[in-house]
């Protein structure tokens, strides 16, 4: 079996390794290549260096963008796992009606961004509309946290169902172990319960993390940066100077690089510090 596997494993692991360096290697380092140039179609791109660059940098609408995201990403990663751990450790009790929960709770996860986030946004005006007679675009306070409720009703539903699957693996006896040995419940959950629940915490952080960072349905459909760009985030951002400014294709792919590299430094850090703790309980 396993020479059959070596002999055909190149036969089979071939269009899958072809599609990835079509669709994702080819088109990632002829984007790099497009952030140095001055273009409008992939014919007519000039190289100009740096210039691009220097241009995103000076943009304080950029700069904006990335201080809403990371105060956004920041809100909803704590946010969006304290609740969705809670959840998941209620629906694990055995009441009755438990996977009824589960299914309500997780439903929202299976509706497109687009259309959740139309559905929020006629939700969440009509509120504000009646209880304080503005809106979502009225200030920029206002979209941050729509976007945040957004995000948390999408999401919280996935994700507790891997914080569940996590909790229904810690072994029993550990429990009951800190139970004997008189740990109160407290105590239990921060030195039991949470430790062996780290892998199942990282990807919870990952998850949250990245998704946050990349947000763009939700930011078009609820709030599109009004007001005044106020709710902007990043990759709203980019995607209105690539194709909202004439001429600006160059700095929307220089953006897109930077977004690219702030996002894979964060997610990496985040996956080395979670990855230890694991290690270490």
């Amino acid at each position: 079996m396993e020479k059959a596997i070596k002999k055909y494993f190149p036969v089979f692991a071939l269009p899958t390794i072809l599609a990835f360096v079509l669709g994702f290697i080819i088109p990632f380092i002829l984007g790099i290549y497009l952030s140095f140039c001055k273009f409008t179609t992939l014919d007519n791109a000039e190289y100009i260096g740096l210039e691009n660059y220097k241009r995103i940098f000076g943009d304080e609408r950029f700069i904006h963008a990335i201080l809403f995201t990371v105060m956004f990403t920041i809100v909803s990663v704590i946010s969006l796992n304290i609740v969705a751990f809670a959840v998941a450790k209620a629906l694990t009790r055995g009441f009755f009606g438990t996977n009824f929960f589960r299914t309500v709770f997780f439903m929202p996860n299976v509706i497109g961004g687009v259309v959740a986030g139309y559905i929020l946004k006629k939700l969440i005006d009509t509120i504000l509309t009646i209880t304080l007679e503005s809106t979502m675009t009225f200030s920029a306070k206002y979209g941050f946290w729509a976007l945040v409720i957004a995000i948390a009703w999408q999401q919280i539903g996935y994700l507790m169902i891997i914080y569940i699957a996590g909790i229904q693996n810690v072994p029993p006896d550990l429990i009951e172990a800190a139970k004997i040995d008189g740990a109160s419940k407290i105590q239990t959950l921060f030195k039991v319960t949470i430790p062996m629940l780290m892998p199942s915490i990282t990807i919870c952080v990952f998850l949250t993390l990245t998704n946050s960072f990349k947000l763009f349905d939700q930011n078009l459909t609820l709030t599109n940066g009004d007001p005044s760009t106020k709710s902007e985030m990043l990759a709203l951002n980019i995607f209105n100077t690539f194709y909202g400014r004439v001429g600006q294709s160059g700095v929307g792919q220089a953006k897109a690089v930077v977004f690219t590299i702030m996002v894979a430094i964060v997610a990496l850090i985040q996956l080395s510090f979670t990855r230890r703790k694991e290690v270490q309980q």
